[in-house]
């Protein structure tokens, strides 16, 4: 059983994280709504709604929260006070030996820490700015990034980090004119061969459900739904 909110939150940190009552509010300036959502940690009751949203517009940051499966109550609360469902999310799991079966060709993938330019150019032209980079940055556990090549050029970029006995894939880009040709189908397994020499037992990721090129990726790869989240924002 992966522990799914422990490998996010350890494998892509929050900047601070604060507690207001039940909500454990996480600090993401500027890094998304993964680092920047709150969360419930206790039991809590409608008129706590109110400290998690002043805790978040102290910091500067939109109420944000993030609902796992089991938590329809506090959904349907949310969404009676106008909070609209914002990126339902999907996470994907396989074991690190399913995915190093198939090896990874030569002058395909690189592990390179701390990131290249033209790594830092890739995730760019897919909008990973220099908020998320300060993501990367800011994790302590073991972690690296990915540069893929194809086509005798640098095209892919993606950062993967290790917690417990679980990897999690985040920032995986590959450029457009390039995409379609296996190169993320490589980083997929390249970062499957980086946690297994690590001791990892499971590489996961989380992607967007719309995001449909992607989540057929994973599928073909062997790779299985282990949980769903989704955001509710006003």
């Amino acid at each position: 059983m992966i522990d799914l909110p422990g490998v996010m939150d350890a494998t892509w940190p929050a900047a601070a994280l604060h507690r207001a009552g039940p909500w454990l509010v996480r600090e993401g300036q500027g890094g998304g709504k993964r680092v920047s959502a709150a969360s419930a940690e206790a039991p809590w009751q409608p008129a706590d709604i109110a400290l998690a949203e002043e805790a978040q517009a102290a910091l500067g940051q939109p109420p944000l929260f993030l609902l796992r499966e089991g938590e329809e109550a506090l959904d349907a609360e949310l969404g009676a006070r106008g909070y609209r469902v914002v990126d339902p999310v999907v996470a994907y799991a396989a074991p690190v030996a399913q995915l190093t079966a198939v090896p990874v060709p030569p002058i395909r993938v690189f592990s390179i820490w701390p990131p290249l330019a033209i790594q830092t150019d890739i995730w760019a032209e897919g909008g990973i700015g220099p908020e998320r980079l300060a993501v990367m940055a800011r994790t302590t556990s073991d972690h690296t990034a990915l540069l893929g090549r194809i086509n005798d050029r640098a095209a892919g970029s993606a950062f993967v980090a290790l917690h417990g006995d679980t990897a999690m894939l985040h920032a995986l880009h590959v450029l457009p004119e390039q995409q379609r040709s296996g190169l993320g189908a490589h980083m997929m397994r390249a970062a499957a061969f980086w946690a297994q020499d690590r001791g990892a037992i499971n590489l996961s990721l989380v992607v967007t459900r719309e995001n449909a090129p992607a989540c057929a990726l994973y599928a073909s790869l062997g790779m299985q739904i282990v949980g769903q989240y989704h955001y509710r924002m006003k």
